[in-house]
C-alpha cells in the first residue's frame, strides 16, 4: 500500500509515506482483505477509510478533533469521526456537540449529522481507529491503525502554523499527549457521550476558544454552522 495509491491530500503523502510502506501497514491491508473474504461487512467503505486526509490537507489543517473507532451501524460511517451521513439520525455524543455548540455560539442544532462543513474548512476529524466491523465496536483496535493516526497526529504537530487540537476524553488526551503545547493549543474535557458529557464537557465552549485562538495567530476562523440541508 503506498501513499500514491490512496486518496488523500497531496500535502499528507510525503509525511506518510513511510507508513504507508511498512510491515505494519502490510499486515494491516491483509488483515481487511481476509475479513471481507470471510463474508465481514467493514465500515466505512474502502474508498473513504482515508476521507478525513482527502478532504483536509495537511497544510490547511487548522482544528483537529479526535475520535476513537468509526460508528459500527449500517449506513452511519464515512471516515469522518463524529460524523454520519446524510439521512441518518445524528448520534448521542454529536447531539451533545450541537448542544454545546448552541450554548457557545448561539448556533442552533443542524437537522443531520454530516460535518463535511467543518472538514472542507480545515477542521480534521481524525478517529484513531480508521475500520469496524459491522455491529462489533472497537473490533479492528490494535490492527495497526493507531500507529498510523499517531504519525497523523505527529505530521500536524510538526507544522509551523498554530492548529487548536480539541481533545475530548481520556483516551484522545493519551494519544495526543505529545502534542506542543507551546505552540499549538490543546483544548481537554470529558467526552461529549451521554455517559460522561455532564461531568464537565458542557461549558467548555471549545468552538469559540478556537476561533479566538486562530485569530489570534492570523488564521481564519471555523464557520461551525452547518449548512441546513445535505444532499
Amino acid at each position: 500500500m503506498a501513499a500514491t495509491d490512496i486518496k488523500i491530500g497531496e500535502s499528507w503523502k510525503a509525511p506518510l509515506a513511510a507508513e504507508f510502506t511498512s510491515p505494519y501497514m502490510a499486515e494491516l491491508k491483509s488483515f481487511l482483505l481476509e475479513q471481507k473474504q470471510e463474508g465481514r461487512r467493514i465500515f466505512p467503505k474502502g474508498a473513504e477509510y482515508f476521507r478525513a486526509l482527502d478532504l483536509t490537507p495537511l497544510d490547511e489543517v487548522r482544528v483537529v478533533i479526535l475520535g476513537q473507532d468509526p460508528y459500527h451501524g449500517e449506513g452511519q460511517a464515512h471516515g469522518l469521526c463524529f460524523s454520519v451521513q446524510p439521512g441518518v439520525r445524528t448520534p448521542p455524543s454529536l447531539v451533545n456537540i450541537y448542544k454545546e455548540m448552541q450554548s457557545d455560539l448561539g448556533i442552533a442544532p443542524a437537522r443531520h449529522g454530516f460535518l463535511e462543513h467543518w472538514a472542507r474548512q480545515g477542521v480534521l476529524l481524525l478517529n484513531s481507529v480508521l475500520t469496524v466491523e459491522m455491529g462489533r465496536a472497537a473490533s479492528h483496535q490494535g490492527r495497526g491503525w493507531e500507529r498510523f493516526t499517531d504519525a497523523v497526529i505527529r505530521a500536524v504537530n510538526e507544522q509551523e502554523k498554530p492548529v487548536v487540537f480539541i481533545l475530548w476524553g481520556s483516551y484522545a488526551q493519551k494519544k495526543a499527549a505529545f502534542v506542543d503545547k507551546s505552540r499549538h493549543l490543546v483544548l481537554r474535557s470529558p467526552h461529549p457521550s451521554p455517559l460522561s458529557a455532564h461531568n464537565g464537557f458542557f461549558g467548555t465552549r471549545p468552538f469559540s476558544k478556537a476561533n479566538e485562538f486562530l485569530e489570534k495567530h492570523g488564521r481564519t476562523p471555523i464557520d461551525w454552522q452547518l449548512p441546513a440541508t445535505v444532499e
